[in-house]
């Protein structure tokens, strides 16, 4: 079975694409009195257009066999992790029912019986 090679996307893309994905996450804390998320919005529907979409993985299970995933994991427990903080998310290429990862997600994982607790 062969890989195929990576795929290559313009750097500004991905810089627009995290600021963006940064942009909701400030958005969701502090709240939109202003209504930029509809504009945010906008902005996404354009690059899912041109299929590239941003993945948010924040609370989705981890294991180790994950690919689409570069994980720091805090704290004792390695059992049942948890994605608890998204430094840089999932990018992907879409094609029908199949997508590339244009760029893997920076995370932190901790187990979920630490992070209940």
């Amino acid at each position: 079975m062969s890989i195929p090679p990576p795929i290559e996307i313009p750097r500004w893309t991905l810089v627009v694409l995290n600021s963006l994905y940064e942009i909701e996450r400030k958005l969701e804390v502090h709240g939109d009195p202003g209504h930029a998320k509809r504009n945010v919005d906008r902005i996404k529907e354009e690059f899912e257009q041109q299929s590239l979409i941003i993945e948010d993985p924040l609370g989705q299970p981890f294991k180790e066999t994950r690919t689409d995933l570069e994980a720091t994991i805090v704290g004792a427990g390695t059992e049942n992790l948890v994605v608890t903080e998204v430094i840089k998310p999932v990018i992907r290429l879409v094609n029908g029912p199949v997508s590339r990862v244009v760029q893997k997600g920076i995370v932190v994982v901790q187990s979920k019986e630490e992070v209940s607790q």
